[in-house]
């Protein structure tokens, strides 16, 4: 079997063409049959999907995966919107040992916009949960995935990688922290309920704000999240009429469109008198206009604009990364290995099935034998000498038919396969 990863992420494409390319957990399953429909054949697949990637791994047989790479390309410009020519100039393309690489750095947060992150993973976990409920995950991608999961275990107990990342929810707080004096007296939103949300609200809680509110789609999600907190639950629609009251608003959900429009903020800042907001929209597609951004009493970031906040600690992991990347180059010279013998296994089906054959037939044989009357253990005799001329035949007569130039490599290879634990000498058989 051979994998194929394309894929386009934060360092390869903007924000809002990432956006295009975006699904949620609920759209994975009909997108997994609809690109295995695409390519034919059916062969193993599975979607990554996060605010900062989208990646389609697929596993075939190795003639295949080659064919495979430009209906990919067109099926995941089709959903994107875009044409394949402008994907391919953002894309990667990665096979088996690079593919697995890749997959077992992206696991180990070597490959995040905030390096060490531990997010990734249970994203990736996630992932791989859709595909094998959809039925495309398949035994190669199933052993690809489980060996990054136990390499990015690995990294973390065993390396520094995380110890001094600033993630995307601490990055907020110290840029409001920036814009505010005292965040105690702020009054925040946060819209969405997820888990990236769950991990800013607990980053603004320690702050003691004056008062959070949690503004989800679905009340009853939204009142969960904010029970935590002691905060207020509102619904998605009462957002616009409230959204004056909020010194900073944090948003991240899984709209495919913007769910706080230009005109609702111009209103909101005509209604605070002008008092700057601080807005933080950590979504992919975007969930506040980009317009927005453009207002004099707004702050707007979104996770690109992150992006040099949280790598200010990149020198001090850089021999954590190199011990990182040791760990994983030896998983995945293992997982190489493995795909390797993947490759044998129809010889060996073959091979078992050829040896099932041979033992039938002289057991048929030798109860024939039996069923006449004849000496039992001259029809065991004959049994074995059965089996090992049908085991021999087929090796003897390439030996004899070899010519010179070629006998003493099949020799070698004879002696290795049938004398390996014999005392003869293997060059026995040509004297």
């Amino acid at each position: 079997m051979s994998v194929l990863t394309l894929g386009l992420n934060h360092a390869t494409a903007p924000l809002d063409l990432r956006g295009r390319f975006a699904f949620s957990t609920e759209q994975l399953a009909p997108a997994l049959q609809a690109i295995r429909e695409r390519l034919n054949r059916r062969p193993e697949v599975a979607l990554v999907s996060t605010c900062n990637r989208t990646e389609l791994y697929v596993a075939d047989e190795p003639t295949r995966t080659g064919t495979l790479i430009a209906p990919a390309v067109d099926w995941l410009a089709e959903v994107g919107g875009v044409g394949s020519h402008v994907l391919r100039e953002h894309a990667y393309v990665l096979q088996d040992g690079a593919a697995a690489r890749h997959a077992f750095r992206v696991a180990s947060g070597l490959d995040s916009m905030v390096l060490g992150e531990p997010q990734i993973l249970g994203q990736m976990k996630q992932a791989v949960r859709e595909a094998d409920t959809a039925g495309t995950l398949g035994t190669t991608l199933h052993q690809m995935f489980q060996r990054s999961f136990a390499v990015a275990k690995e990294v973390r107990t065993s390396t520094e990688i995380g110890a001094h990342s600033i993630s995307m929810a601490a990055a907020s707080v110290r840029l409001a922290s920036q814009l505010f004096e005292d965040l105690s007296e702020l009054k925040i939103l946060f819209v969405g309920a997820g888990e990236m949300i769950e991990l800013v609200a607990t980053h603004f809680a320690a702050k003691n704000p004056r008062a959070i509110t949690v503004a989800n789609r679905t009340l009853e999600r939204g009142e969960k999240l904010a029970g935590r907190f002691g905060a207020e639950a509102l619904r998605l629609a009462d957002l616009p009429q409230r959204l004056a009251e909020f010194d900073v608003v944090v948003s991240c959900t899984a709209s495919s469109l913007p769910i706080i429009g230009l005109g609702a903020v111009e209103r909101a800042l005509k209604a605070r008198k002008h008092r700057p907001m601080f807005m933080v929209d950590l979504a992919v597609p975007r969930d506040i206009e980009p317009e927005v951004g453009r207002l004099s009493d707004v702050y707007l970031y979104t996770v690109d604009d992150l992006s040099a906040l949280v790598q200010t600690a990149g020198e001090k992991r850089q021999a954590a990364v190199e011990q990182a990347e040791a760990i994983i180059e030896s998983g995945v010279q293992g997982f190489v290995h493995w795909l390797g013998q993947r490759g044998t296994v129809p010889l060996i089906q073959a091979l078992n099935a050829q040896a099932d054959d041979w033992r039938a037939a002289e057991i048929a044989r030798a109860r024939k034998l039996l069923a006449k009357g004849e000496d039992v253990e001259a029809v065991l005799e004959a049994l074995s000498r059965g089996l090992t001329q049908k085991m021999l035949h087929g090796t003897l007569a390439e030996l004899h038919a070899a010519d010179a130039e070629h006998r003493t490599q099949l020799a070698q290879t004879v002696s290795r396969l049938f004398l390996r634990n014999s005392s003869r000498d293997p060059a026995d058989g040509q004297r």
